[in-house]
Formats: structure tokens, C-alpha cells, sequence
């Protein structure tokens, strides 16, 4: 049982339950930075688009934010592991928490590299974002929300799902490199400009990877199966 009572009659919370409460908050902070990553990478995409220096300079400043969460999780997870002796399942569990909070502030740098883009974007002569770039953006939002969902409940479907999702951003990753390339040739006047939007694009590429990656361990730990779901 959980719980005992002692001699006055006072309930005390077992191990167990001391345990899971713990592991209940680490699951909450992981979602917490997932919801924060995916804040920086919304804004990061109108700052892109509306060509927004001073929203892309908030990105930048609350990326500090991400960092500490990030920094904080670890903490509790090593603390965790050290303290509560968990079993193999919870030290899984623990890991790939771990592993996720780590790509999330990896996916937080993407985002505040997207906002210097629309910085150096801001201050050269206009051009049309090209329309790949937003379509890449949502995906992302959408696949890294799925992520995070399919983490807290270890759904297998949930994680097979967001995994799928990744050929979509792949060929808009394509077809931003093939545009670009032809802009630059008929422009060569725009080729920084073109450069900084496909080097936004290569970002968001990256990320969906990331994303991936969650969706990989998820799986991991629903099957007991190592698999390459971003072949």
C-alpha cells in the first residue's frame, strides 16, 4: 500500500506515491517548456513574416526562460533517480524526459535563430516571404503539440502519428530549396536576402527532426523497440 497509518492515526504517503507526485511535476514542467517552445516558435514565424524586429528581440530575450525550465527538469530528473531508487521502468520514464527537455531547448535555439533571420530580413530591401516557410512553421507547432501529449500519456499511436508528419515538412523543405534556387538565379541582387529565408526554412527542417526524435522514444518506451521512424 501507499499509504500506512501510524499510532495517532496520521496517514503518511508511501513511497510510491511520493514518487509518482514527483514524477507527475516533471511530466508538468516538460509540458510547461513544450508549451514555451512552441510559443517562441509561433512568434518567430509572424516575426518572419510581418518582417518584425521588435517581436523578434522578445524571442531572443525569453529564450533565457526556456534555458533555466530546461535546466531545472534535469535537475528534478537527476534528483529523482538519485534519491527515490526507481524502478527500470521509471528510470526509462525519467530518460526520456530528460532526453525530450533537451530537444525542446534545442528547439528553443531554432526559434531564436528564425528571429535574427527576421531581423537581418527587416532591415534589407522587401520580398515576399516565400509561402513554404509559414506551412513549415505550423507543421512544426502542430507535430511538436502532438509530441508533447503523446510524451505525457505514452501513447504509441500519438508518436507514430507526429512522426509521420515529418515527410510533409521534408518536401516543403524541398520545394523552398528549389524556389530559392531559381530566385537567386533570375535575382542574384536578392541572393542574400533568398539565403536568409532558406537558411529559416532549414531551421524549421531541423526542428520537425527533433521533434521526431520525442516521437522515437515515445514509441520506445510503449514497445520496448528501437525504431527509426525519420528514415
Amino acid at each position: 500500500m501507499d499509504r500506512a497509518i501510524d499510532e495517532a492515526g496520521q496517514r503518511h504517503v508511501g513511497p510510491r506515491a511520493t514518487f509518482d507526485r514527483a514524477l507527475d511535476r516533471v511530466k508538468d514542467d516538460v509540458l510547461r517548456l513544450g508549451a514555451r517552445v512552441e510559443d517562441a516558435l509561433e512568434r518567430s514565424g509572424r516575426a518572419l513574416t510581418g518582417r518584425d524586429p521588435d517581436l523578434a528581440d522578445r524571442v531572443r530575450w525569453d529564450d533565457k526562460e526556456v534555458n533555466d525550465l530546461q535546466r531545472d527538469i534535469n535537475t528534478e530528473i537527476t534528483t529523482l533517480i538519485a534519491t527515490q531508487a526507481p524502478v527500470a521502468r521509471d528510470i526509462r520514464e525519467l530518460l526520456a524526459l530528460y532526453h525530450a527537455s533537451a530537444e525542446l531547448e534545442r528547439m528553443g535555439d531554432y526559434a531564436v535563430n528564425i528571429a535574427k533571420l527576421s531581423q537581418q530580413l527587416a532591415s534589407e530591401p522587401e520580398i515576399p516571404i516565400l509561402g513554404q516557410i509559414p506551412q513549415m512553421e505550423r507543421i512544426c507547432r502542430e507535430q511538436l503539440h502532438a509530441a508533447m501529449r503523446a510524451l505525457v500519456d505514452m501513447s504509441e499511436d500519438g508518436a507514430r502519428a507526429v512522426c509521420q508528419r515529418d515527410d510533409e515538412i521534408d518536401a516543403l523543405y524541398n520545394s523552398v530549396y528549389e524556389d530559392a534556387m531559381s530566385m537567386m538565379a533570375a535575382n542574384p541582387d536578392r541572393v542574400r536576402q533568398v539565403t536568409h529565408m532558406l537558411f529559416a526554412a532549414h531551421h524549421l527542417e531541423r526542428l520537425g527532426d527533433r521533434v521526431t526524435n520525442i516521437g522515437e522514444d515515445v514509441v520506445y518506451l510503449a514497445t520496448g523497440q528501437v525504431e527509426d521512424l525519420n528514415p
